[in-house]
């Protein structure tokens, strides 16, 4: 790694440090400064400001929930899709992680407002739209769902699903668990009469959220 990444590697790991502390409201530069070896001038030599690294930020996060959801485990399309679901959707214990989903969500908020949020968020949007329609398609290629399934459609309604989820979570304190389980069970409803999944009630993958957090800190990682 040369030692540009690794400048980049530790000013990313420490804005999760400052997120998980202070929210994205209330952070300064002087903050993610105070989180690494760093001054406040060295991450302005870097950044032209919070914007401009809260965007870097946003696509350092992206890149690594990008291989994560693609990194699929062994089984039927379902079953991968049904995994896909609960490692999107696995909740986390830790209180810094819960801090640091709160700030997200923060941070999802100023999209409209913040030059260049939006079009990083699409990314996340679009990769795991792809990945879920991919498996749709498998699915009904695979006789496992009707052949008028719309591959599109489900990975809208997915995709709907899992951002009300996370929003009701961090809003009102919503359990994640078993609203991703009706999700879960809308999937599993779409299978062909006689066909059967062997998808338990307890199934889970590791996070594809935490892999997006992968090497943010190893201390505060794990979905």
């Amino acid at each position: 790694m040369s030692q540009e990444q690794d400048t980049r590697t530790a000013i990313m790991e420490a804005t999760y440090r400052a997120l998980c502390t202070h929210g994205y409201a209330d952070l300064t530069m002087q903050d993610i400064a105070d989180e690494t070896d760093k001054s406040k001038a060295a991450l302005h030599y870097h950044f032209d400001g919070k914007d401009d690294l809260f965007r870097e930020f946003l696509a350092y996060l992206h890149e690594g929930f990008a291989a994560e959801i693609a990194d699929h485990p062994d089984g039927t399309p379902v079953e991968r899709l049904v995994a896909l679901v609960r490692r999107v959707l696995e909740p986390v214990d830790d209180e810094a992680d819960q801090q640091f989903n709160t700030a997200f969500m923060e941070i999802k908020a100023q999209a409209p407002y913040r030059d260049g949020y939006r079009e990083v968020l699409r990314r996340f949007d679009a990769d795991l739209h792809a990945e879920v329609a991919g498996l749709v398609a498998e699915a009904v290629e695979a006789g496992q769902y009707d052949a008028d399934t719309d591959p599109d459609e489900i990975a809208e309604h997915v995709l709907t699903y899992i951002h009300g989820t996370w929003t009701r979570a961090a809003a009102i304190g919503a359990d994640v668990v078993t609203m991703r389980e009706h999700l879960v069970q809308d999937i599993l409803d779409l299978l062909v009469d006689g066909a059967e999944v062997p998808v338990s009630a307890d199934t889970t993958d590791a996070p594809a959220v935490d892999s997006a957090r992968d090497g943010v800190d190893d201390e505060e990682v794990t979905p």
